[in-house]
């Protein structure tokens, strides 16, 4: 592996989007999951939704900061890094960026501050619809980047022009072939991530307290942790069948990606569904392979004698690298129905009474916070690295779209992008720990004449002693 400018640039691309994509995928999911719990605190009036709002809310900001940061900076990198590649592409995603930061972005901006800041000005109603808007801008935002995104995958709608895509049907540039189910495929990936995020982070705040706590103390929790675990056991099923449905179009659409995905490499039916082999480039074979006969071609074509591609048929320089495609996608299969098998756990222990009490699966819940931002990461680094060695599938290479730049700059810029972000991210990350660790206020803690009333400082974390400092006056007994 020789670092040139290439080489680097794609780790410097690859470090700041692993770091970027996280945060959308977190926010995109948590902006709705805010707008679900002040529509129950408007129907119910509990202010029980109303102290996980403003506990929640807090997450939502900090994250939504820091996922704007590292999105500016991963941009600029298509002028630095990428400039061929802009030059190919700008006429086509230009626009569609465009009008991503036209619809989503203003939306975003005009509604934040209300949602943060503006409660106690302009009414519950009101609120709710800044809660709102800023849900529907995550959603927006998410339909153009994954419009670019998969136009890069399936490019349509253009044709070239002096070495250049020029748009010539809008329509088919943004729904593109793979557009419409890699949306609905991210998005509720993206939900995901915040229900097992949600459930992760409150059962570790139900394991830091005896079961027989006060209820109070532990309502906010519960609620959280019960809403998310509901969410996560009935569309984990809808994600998979997604997933399926995404799988037949990459077969359709880009049939090497897939070949590598499967570490096929002749052109069969009856293929067998391999769950572990050590794809060997050079050889053009699998190593200590374990696989189910036949399974593989029924799971991808929906029949036993499905033909499927093999890697073969394309020349060595067509093909992805087989070894991080073939095992992100198993990471990600493993831990799709890891999240399968938490909720079908959940349900049983509902059924049984003891779902905030039983401390395995409340572990296990802990364990599994992070899952969904590892499915996101491992989907993302299949559905990228199995297009190579194209950055436009079929039309640009990546060698070719690369800037003329020494190796010497990306090398600095790539150092001091990860000093920057372990400064930035480290102290994100152990602020939001300490919001964590604080969690929900207690329902009790609530005077009846602050339920309307946003603090002022909406982003402050109380310290763990506060009822020991001077001055403070216990809140009366209800």
């Amino acid at each position: 592996m020789e670092f040139d400018a290439l080489m680097l640039s794609r780790i410097q691309f690859a470090f700041t989007i692993a770091f970027h994509i996280i945060f959308p995928a977190f926010t995109i999911g948590l902006a709705s999951w805010l707008a679900a719990l002040e529509f129950n605190w408007l129907r119910t009036g509990n202010p029980l939704y109303r102290n996980l709002f403003r506990f929640w809310v807090k997450v939502f900001a900090v994250s939504f900061g820091l996922g704007v940061v590292s999105g500016i900076v991963m941009s600029y990198q298509f002028g630095t890094n990428w400039s061929r590649y802009s030059e190919f592409t700008g006429n086509v995603l230009g626009p569609v960026i465009a009008y991503e930061v036209i619809t989503a972005f203003f939306l975003e901006a005009a509604f934040l501050g209300i949602m943060l800041f503006g409660w106690e000005k302009v009414g519950d109603r009101l609120h709710f619809f800044a809660t709102c808007m800023v849900a529907l801008g995550t959603l927006i935002s998410a339909f153009w980047i994954l419009s670019a995104n998969s136009w890069m995958q399936t490019p349509d709608g253009f044709a070239i022009e002096n070495g250049k895509a020029v748009p010539v049907d809008w329509f088919k540039v943004v729904f593109n072939p793979s557009f419409p189910l890699r949306y609905a495929h991210m998005v509720m990936g993206c939900y995901l991530t915040t229900a097992f995020a949600v459930a992760g982070m409150s059962a570790w705040m139900l394991l830091r307290h005896p079961h027989d706590a006060p209820a109070a103390k532990l309502a906010g929790s519960r609620r959280s942790m019960s809403m998310a675990l509901w969410f996560a056991t009935i569309f984990v099923p809808v994600q998979i069948v997604i997933g399926d449905l995404h799988g037949l179009g990459v077969l359709k659409y880009q049939p090497t990606k897939l070949a590598a995905i499967e570490g096929n490499w002749d052109r069969m039916a009856n293929m067998p569904l391999r769950l572990f082999a050590l794809p060997d480039e050079v050889a053009e074979t699998n190593h200590y392979e374990i696989a189910i006969p036949k399974i593989g071609s029924w799971v991808l074509t929906h029949a036993f004698d499905g033909v499927v591609p093999g890697l073969k048929e394309v020349p060595p320089d067509e093909r992805p690298p087989v070894w991080p495609v073939f095992f992100s996608f198993r990471i990600m299969v493993g831990i799709g129905f890891a999240m399968l098998g938490i909720g079908l756990w959940s349900l049983y222990l509902r059924w049984k009474g003891t779902l905030f009490t039983n401390r395995l699966f409340l572990t296990a819940a802990m364990i599994m916070t992070p899952s969904g931002f590892g499915a996101v990461l491992f989907g993302w680094f299949t559905a990228e690295i199995g297009r190579q060695p194209y950055v436009v599938y079929g039309h640009l290479r990546t060698a070719d779209a690369v800037s003329p730049i020494a190796a010497g700059a990306v090398t600095a810029s790539l150092l001091i992008f990860i000093v920057v972000y372990a400064f930035v991210f480290g102290f994100g990350s152990y602020y939001l720990a300490k919001l964590l660790r604080r969690g929900p206020d207690p329902v009790e803690d609530i005077r009846g004449d602050d339920l309307g009333k946003k603090p002022k400082r909406p982003f402050s974390v109380p310290d763990e002693a506060i009822e020991g400092r001077p001055g403070h006056r216990a809140l009366p007994a209800r």
